[in-house]
């Protein structure tokens, strides 16, 4: 079915999860479009074009590297170098941090299209968080070339990292759309939220061991869901061990509950959203 023989009834009514897996269905050759204008538009005018996608972790990498070396390495676990630790967790970090603001920004930046012809406003947000994953993805090139230089190899389980990824996509969708609502009727949620992550970045062992913190203040570090995120990608991506079931388990339900809060807080309150466009 083509974009033009998409026919919307308002009269026809679906739960907002289904509806929104509808609308990206019908809409996915829209959803491919915004992808590709979200990845270009973005670095444009920039020297190094699209390369900062993969420069951007690399160098705070190497900078906290430079910082944190001495101090952390000798208690990484599993004799991990110490770059190989920080890029890991940089990388899934980088792309929360990103992916929220940019699908919080997602609806107010589209208005021009929105107010002007029907697109379902979460193809917007799908989108955004998607540019993201693509740059988490390129983002996964030096990390292979570190691990395989520094020695630590290239595990079978390397494969499987789509698995947390389409997961922390998720998530960023669901929180994403949290924030669109909201910075819709107030200007300052998108810096209120930029605030919130830089807490949560810090409340996530990407530069510093996990072992560091007591062990009674653990359990309250995973209240955290990019704990278990992180956690998951290193197993993944150069463990060669399947995550413990406690971090599966949080990765998943925290994620389903983000997407199904968010589209309900965004579907309860977009007709009156619109109007401030």
């Amino acid at each position: 079915m083509s974009h033009s023989d998409v026919i919307y009834d308002s009269a026809e009514r679906h739960s907002p999860f289904r509806q929104a897996l509808l609308d990206l269905y019908l809409y996915r050759g829209l959803v491919r479009l915004v992808v590709q204008r979200d990845l270009t538009v973005r670095y444009k005018r920039s020297l190094l074009g699209v390369s900062w996608t993969v420069l951007n972790p690399v160098l705070t990498s190497l900078v906290m590297w430079a910082v944190f070396n001495a101090i952390f390495h000798p208690k990484i676990p599993g004799n991990v170098p110490y770059i190989v630790y920080l890029l890991s967790g940089v990388l899934a970090v980088t792309y929360f941090q990103q992916g929220v603001t940019m699908t919080g920004a997602s609806m107010a930046s589209s208005a021009g299209v929105l107010t002007k012809v029907y697109v379902p406003p979460v193809v917007f947000a799908y989108s955004a968080a998607t540019a993201g994953a693509v740059n988490f993805i390129l983002g996964l090139v030096p990390l292979l070339l570190l691990q395989l230089g520094t020695g630590t190899g290239v595990p079978w389980t390397f494969i499987l990292v789509p698995l947390p990824l389409l997961f922390l996509l998720i998530l960023i969708t669901g929180l994403g759309l949290i924030v669109a609502t909201l910075a819709i009727q107030y200007n300052d949620v998108l810096d209120l939220t930029n605030v919130l992550l830089m807490l949560l970045a810090y409340l996530t062992p990407t530069f510093y061991p996990i072992t560091i913190i007591p062990e009674s203040y653990r359990r309250l570090l995973l209240l955290n869901p990019l704990v278990s995120f992180v956690d998951a990608f290193r197993h993944l991506e150069y463990g060669g061990t399947w995550p413990p079931w406690t971090s599966c388990m949080i990765i998943v339900v925290t994620s389903v509950v983000a997407l199904a809060v968010g589209l309900e807080f965004f579907v309860i309150r977009w007709p009156r959203l619109a109007a401030l466009l």
